[in-house]
Parts: structure tokens; C-alpha cells; sequence
């Protein structure tokens, strides 16, 4: 039996592979994130290291609105609002997101409130 003359070898081109490699390096570029993450230095609710006497003080907030014990308060108003529910300024002040809150708005209320000396904050979940 005879078989015909062998086929010479191909080599592998590399130029595909080469540009598959680049397209990864690409993507996995625009994927990642390069930013500092910046967080909230607040104490989760269960872990509070105060403990809560005195009046309530649930500060409620969504959308750039605020509640404090379920009475819209304007947020410059708020620390004077809290004011007379404090018996002392290390009193702790429980903050609870309602639905449609962001974390922008967190830092806006934990910022007025920490201006105006109140640093005991407690952040629910909502």
C-alpha cells in the first residue's frame, strides 16, 4: 500500500491567540475598579457600644427627606429637633433607612448630625 506524498506541517499561527490575549487584557481593564472605596464609620445596630435611655430618637431617611420619630424634619432643623430628646450630647441616635434611601443620603444625615456633635450613631438595616 502507497500512500501519497506527506503533507507538510503547518505551524500554528499565533496571531489569533495574541489577539484574544489583548481583547481579555481589555476587558478585564474596563472591568475593574481603580477608585478608593470610601465607607460609613458607623456602628451596625446589634453592636452598639451605648447603651439607649431617654426618649426615642429613630431618625428616618429617604430621598434627601428625614424623619425623626415619624415627623418630617428638615435636616438643618434636625439637631435642634434632637436636642431636647438628648440627655447628654453621647446619647445614641438610631438611624434607619426607609425604602428608596441611598447611601449618599446616609452620608448627608451622618455629616449634618456629626457637625452639629452628635458622634454616637447607630445605622439599622431598613
Amino acid at each position: 500500500m502507497q500512500f501519497g506524498p506527506a503533507r507538510p506541517r503547518r505551524k500554528p499561527s499565533l496571531t489569533p491567540m495574541i489577539d484574544v490575549v489583548f481583547l481579555l487584557l481589555v476587558f478585564f481593564m474596563l472591568a475593574a475598579r481603580f477608585g478608593q472605596d470610601v465607607g460609613l464609620a458607623l456602628a451596625p445596630a446589634g453592636q452598639a457600644t451605648a447603651s439607649y435611655s431617654g426618649p426615642p430618637r429613630l431618625v428616618e431617611f429617604a430621598g434627601g427627606t428625614v424623619w425623626l420619630n415619624g415627623v418630617e424634619t428638615d435636616l438643618r432643623a434636625l439637631p435642634e429637633a434632637l436636642t431636647p430628646l438628648m440627655p447628654d450630647p453621647e446619647a445614641l441616635v438610631v438611624l434607619r433607612p426607609r425604602d428608596g434611601a441611598s447611601v449618599q443620603d446616609a452620608a448627608r444625615l451622618t455629616d449634618a448630625l456629626r457637625a452639629a456633635g452628635l458622634t454616637t450613631l447607630v445605622l439599622m438595616e431598613p
